[in-house]
């Protein structure tokens, strides 16, 4: 069956499974079906598959959000693993509960967005989680209170390799009632002008600059942000500023700085440019693109170029956000 992924390769898997349940997927593990090698996707919005997967297929399809406890302050939901997440972002909006909105319109699932720890706009999932439910391929469940999950940026714990073993079924969301906004990150006070804001003005805005920066991967394969912006140490970010005083950053702490992946491989004179089928976003350097018939093998030969040309004129690697399988 063919695979489904965001980049809209022609990959296809031995073995593809479905369970809309805890209790499904543990027949699936009872009866033996998942063999290895297995490889467990969300939507595939963060996957580059470089050939057909010789082997199983999982796919999570449970759904439901829950309200486990709430107060004045706060609300706690319980989300299946296989939600779309910007279903749940949509849900979180209507409902009036604060966190979420930043988030909108990123690609994938639930369950992947605790795996990823998924960030737009100065927010990162992991400071809106409090814990994660989940099954192994012996059939264990655990819970995993937030502090277990190892997050940093773009990471957890269960990107590990003795982790593909578990399975992520529901993830936990302690969200707020009181009203609060991120709104220092990019363009977004621009873009909310004078404007007053609510979660649904700022939802949309968040809609807006995402669709004007980022392909739809219906109309062209794409992964969202391919790269993840490296952190420096303040030294080494001072002596590129000192030769790129234009250079935008964002600082971490006293000693460590992001710098903007995209603004350099733009600088790198990247940004449009193609490298047989596979291309570099005209709008957005940080995107890589299947223009039509590209291969997996396709997008690697232009993440490896890229990475090169970061590397030679800023001597820093950048590293790809999308997993290679």
């Amino acid at each position: 069956m063919k695979i489904p992924n965001t980049f809209g390769l022609d990959v296809e898997a031995a073995v593809f499974l479905e369970y809309d349940s805890v209790e499904k997927l543990e027949e699936l593990i009872a009866a033996g079906r998942i063999t290895s090698p297995y490889l467990h996707i969300g939507g595939g919005s963060n996957l580059l598959f470089t050939g057909d997967y010789e082997g199983v297929i999982l796919h999570s399809r449970i759904g439901g959000i829950e309200v486990t406890t709430e107060d004045k302050e706060t609300v706690r939901v319980r989300v299946g693993a296989g939600v779309v997440w910007d279903d749940f972002v949509a849900y979180c909006v209507e409902h009036g509960w604060y966190g979420t909105e930043n988030l909108s319109l990123i690609p994938g699932e639930v369950g992947a967005s605790a795996v990823q720890n998924i960030g737009a706009y100065g927010v990162e999932v992991k400071d809106l989680i409090s814990s994660v439910e989940t099954v192994n391929i012996q059939g264990v469940k655990r819970v995993f209170q937030v502090d277990e999950c190892g997050y940093s940026y773009r990471n957890s714990i269960f990107k590990r390799p003795e982790m593909k073993q578990v399975f992520v079924t529901y993830v936990c969301f302690r969200l707020s009632k009181k009203e609060h906004y991120t709104l220092d990150y990019g363009t977004i006070r621009q873009e909310l002008e004078d404007c007053p804001v609510d979660l649904k003005t700022l939802r949309q805005v968040i809609i807006r600059i995402r669709e004007s920066k980022l392909p739809d991967p219906k109309v062209l394969g794409n992964a969202g942000s391919f790269f993840m912006n490296p952190v420096v140490p303040r030294g080494v970010f001072e002596a590129l500023q000192k030769q790129y005083p234009q250079m935008p950053f964002y600082e971490l702490d006293a000693d460590r700085i992001k710098i903007p992946a995209g603004w350099m491989i733009d600088r790198c004179g990247w940004k449009g440019k193609s490298l047989g089928p596979a291309a570099v976003h005209d709008k957005q350097a940080l995107v890589l693109v299947n223009r039509g018939g590209a291969t997996g093998a396709d997008i690697v030969a232009l993440s490896d170029a890229v990475r090169a040309s970061v590397r030679e004129k800023f001597g820093i690697d950048i590293r790809p956000e999308v997993n290679f399988i």
